[in-house]
């Protein structure tokens, strides 16, 4: 052992060829230390890994562990190769260049380790999500993976450039400066953005809810993007509407807080109708169509006096909201059946003159 710490030992004595020797035997030890010191941990992360998180109740921590493992032995790997080209004689110039590549590759290495690590968390809790009060937050993975991704890229630039002496603060500054022009430029797609945001955490709607905006129009929402929502109307096209014009505005939600909806068709009966038989005819008429829920039950109202006629509401259940158009006419063709059948009048609307002469 004495002969072997001897050997190692750099004298003024050795030649050029020794002395490179005894450099380079070292760096393959350094290199050979940590390559075995890999393969110890990913022999140790996949065999006993699985074992220590099986006391876990959730299967996060394996997953996290199958992810993570190759690249950690990697790591260990390029660094291990790092110290060791750290540990030759090199000019200044190549040794610059050949650790600071290295450092570079452990960078993306451990860069990866850390996004995969994320990523893992965001499908394991995405995953978990059910229902439709979690579409809005299943919706903001995809950004937040993004925003991991910009943030892990980001320091791990940094820490590169801190490492090779830039100045990152005037960098930092540069872009502070630059991201204030660039947002002073697009305020109204930052707005838009922001009310995107707004509206996947606030939920008004869902993807697939069927909403009436302010301005009368009615439609299925399709897509809730990060700039604009889209909407289908009921006469197939399709309506781009700024998310902060949806954040501001008043809007009906026909799907919430479930599907069911109710109907109503308003008409008139004539003078001197009983409208008793007239209510119950319609209530009876109503539960002849198929998809009028018997619970709640139609109800038909008198609600006032018309200029020519006895005006009469009947209000109806269905179990959809997209049935209710069709449901309304099925019911008018046969109220205007029954009421023939029974000798009810829908009058016209009529108008009584008087002339006098002088």
């Amino acid at each position: 052992m004495d002969n072997l710490i001897r050997f190692f030992q750099l004298e003024a004595a050795d030649g050029l060829l020794l002395f490179w020797l005894k450099e380079t035997l070292i760096a393959v030890i350094i290199f050979a230390s940590f390559y075995l010191l890999a393969l110890m941990l990913g022999h140790v992360l996949v065999t006993w890994g699985p074992r220590f998180t099986s006391f876990t109740k959730t299967d996060l921590d394996d997953r996290i562990l199958r992810r993570v493992t190759p690249p950690t032995s990697l790591l260990l790997m390029f660094a291990g190769l790092y110290f060791a080209v750290a540990s030759l004689p090199l000019p200044e110039k190549a040794h610059v260049i050949t650790s600071g590549i290295l450092f570079v590759i452990n960078m993306i290495i451990l860069t990866i380790i850390a996004y995969r690590a994320a990523d893992e968390f965001l499908q394991w809790y995405a995953a978990r999500m059910t229902g439709v009060e979690s579409s809005g937050l299943r919706q903001l993975i995809p950004l937040v993976e993004k925003l991991i991704s910009i943030f892990l890229i980001g320091t791990a630039l940094i820490i590169t450039l801190k490492h090779f002496n830039y100045d990152i603060w005037s960098i930092i500054t540069a872009l502070g400066i630059g991201s204030l022009a660039i947002g002073l430029a697009a305020k109204d797609t930052l707005a838009n953005m922001i009310s995107g945001f707004t509206l996947m955490l606030d939920r008004p709607f869902h993807i697939g809810d069927r909403i009436q905006l302010a301005g009368g129009q009615i439609g299925d929402v399709i897509d809730i993007g990060l700039r604009s929502t889209k909407i289908k109307t009921l006469d197939n096209t399709y309506l781009i509407i700024p998310n902060s014009e949806l954040c501001n505005t008043v809007l009906i939600n026909m799907a919430f807080p479930d599907v069911l909806s109710k109907g109503r068709i308003n008409l008139g009966v004539a003078y001197g109708s009983d409208i008793s038989a007239v209510k119950a005819l319609l209530v009876n008429t109503a539960l002849e169509i198929p998809h009028v829920r018997k619970d709640p039950s139609p109800e038909a109202f008198f609600v006032s006096f018309g200029d020519s006629a006895l005006n009469v509401s009947l209000f109806f259940w269905v179990e959809d909201y997209t049935k209710v158009f069709s449901v309304t006419d099925q019911i008018n063709c046969l109220i205007a059946k029954r009421f023939q059948e029974n000798g009810v009048q829908i009058p016209y609307p009529t108008r009584t003159v008087l002339m006098e002469k002088d």
